[in-house]
């Protein structure tokens, strides 16, 4: 299903427009608090597209006042959405940015002369320095964050359909950015709550899908695995306070995951 387009352009033509110069894709849903500062700091970029699911809060009437290219995509799923997005875009080069991170100047001029000099590698992972409860977070696996290639030719990236966490498949050269974007993951701990909920229902489905069992004994060790690795073995006690809550989102996140997953198999047996 191709995108319905809510700007001006239509897809089509979108489409078989591929040019020199670099698109920006943003991915929202209900990001009226974050997704301002996110265009402002790509606005240098040749092309910005804002893919939308729905937005119910006004994210789509703030887009449109930094890009008339805003298309609303129905979610389907991480992996489906982030293709549709990238198949969307006009340009030779996508730098993939979320709602609640902001390309630093650092990391916008390191990206522009990757895209002037048209390589060398066709994709590039970028460190990302989170902040959590006003603290830069140095620890916890946030830093460097590499989470999945933000900077790519078009056509280098593909990503798996996977509901969340989405795997990708890499056509060329991998490289890495030197220069941090920013991101603030979280605005309060009702957030953070909020996320653990969603994430572990489609981690939980997505695990289903791929025709997994667990018992609620394994939930609890993976969760509990999972608390002792962020705080102990990736040093999330050196972060202080707000290390140690996300080292109890990890464990929950994990903990449901696997306990949602053993309650939908129970369900399907009745």
């Amino acid at each position: 299903m191709k995108p319905d387009e809510i700007g001006d352009a239509g897809f089509e033509e979108r489409e078989k427009d591929s040019t020199t110069g670099i698109s920006v894709y943003i991915l929202t849903y209900n990001e009226a608090d974050k997704i301002e500062d996110a265009l402002k700091s790509v606005a240098w970029a040749d092309d910005i597209l804002v893919a939308d699911s729905d937005s119910t809060d006004g994210t789509v009437e703030i887009a449109r006042r930094y890009t008339d290219r805003v298309v609303n995509i129905p979610f389907e799923g991480f992996g489906k959405l982030r293709n549709d997005s990238v198949a969307a875009t006009t340009r030779n080069w996508i730098f993939s940015l979320d709602a609640d991170e902001r390309c630093s100047p650092a990391a916008r001029d390191e990206i522009l002369s990757i895209v002037a000099a048209d390589g060398p590698a066709d994709a590039y992972y970028v460190p990302r320095r989170n902040t959590f409860m006003g603290r830069k977070i140095k620890h916890c696996g946030w830093y460097p964050d590499y989470r999945q290639p933000q900077l790519f030719r078009k056509g280098a990236v593909i990503y798996h359909d996977d509901q969340v966490h989405e795997g990708y498949t890499v056509n060329g050269n991998v490289g890495h950015l030197k220069n941090a974007i920013e991101q603030i993951p979280f605005k309060d701990l009702s957030q953070i709550i909020s996320k653990m909920q969603n994430y572990s229902s489609l981690g939980a489905r997505k695990n289903r899908e791929a025709g997994k069992k667990t018992s609620m004994v394994e939930a609890l060790f993976r969760g509990g695995w999972a608390f002792f690795r962020t705080y102990i073995l990736k040093g999330g006690f050196l972060d202080g306070w707000p290390g140690l809550v996300i080292s109890f989102y990890n464990m929950e996140y994990t903990f449901y995951k696997y306990a949602k997953l053993r309650e939908m198999i129970r369900t399907e047996a009745k």
